[in-house]
């Protein structure tokens, strides 16, 4: 993969000392990360948490730990500086939530038990786009409400993978490897899922 590729010319310059080759690692993904934490920050904090810190100290994070990871990586370094954005993003919830982490703790996703899920509120805001004026708006809220109760009632495993593939835009690869499934199956929960995603669009107008 290209991708892959120029990563692995980037890394063996940082590994050598070149900051600049690591800035550029981490702007080619920063946008990827930046949507990933949309979708997954928890609503309460919403409007508190600004994805920009999270990811500076994501950044900081994966500069301490690279000398790790170049030794011997297990995963792409994307998947890799995403996981480190995720631990980042679990941290925030558990400090600024307090005594309701346990509740927290609900909307964690099932692989590996870390990663906080994409939530549906933040789900359905991405299906519906961005409304403008004040009748589209007033729609806008009806229906996240109804998409957010359609989406709720997906398995959570459908839900994930429809966030990493379809949100997050991660190949099958990729989501694969994050869910801990073999490529093919993950192609095919994925489709299953994209599947019973368009028939609720369909039940709800939202699509033909």
């Amino acid at each position: 993969m290209r991708e892959e590729s120029d990563d692995s010319l980037l890394l063996t310059s940082a590994a050598q000392g070149d900051q600049q080759a690591l800035n550029q690692l981490f702007e080619r993904y920063r946008s990827r990360l930046k949507k990933m934490i949309r979708l997954r920050l928890n609503r309460r904090l919403q409007g508190r948490v600004d994805d920009s810190d999270v990811l500076q100290d994501a950044f900081l994070e994966a500069t301490r730990r690279l000398p790790t990871y170049l030794a011997g990586p297990q995963s792409p370094f994307f998947l890799w500086l995403r996981r480190i954005t995720g631990d980042k993003l679990l941290e925030i919830h558990r400090t600024h939530l307090g005594t309701q982490a346990r509740d927290a703790q609900r909307e964690v996703s099932l692989h590996r038990g870390a990663l906080p899920a994409a939530n549906s509120m933040s789900l359905a805001a991405q299906l519906l786009g961005q409304l403008t004026s004040p009748s589209q708006a007033a729609v806008k809220a009806e229906m996240r409400i109804q998409l957010q109760e359609a989406l709720n009632s997906l398995d959570p495993l459908d839900r994930e993978i429809l966030a990493l593939r379809h949100f997050e835009q991660l190949s099958n690869a990729e989501a694969a490897q994050e869910l801990e499934l073999e490529p093919s199956a993950a192609s095919k929960r994925y489709l299953r899922a994209l599947a019973r995603l368009q028939k609720i669009l369909r039940e709800l107008h939202l699509t033909e």
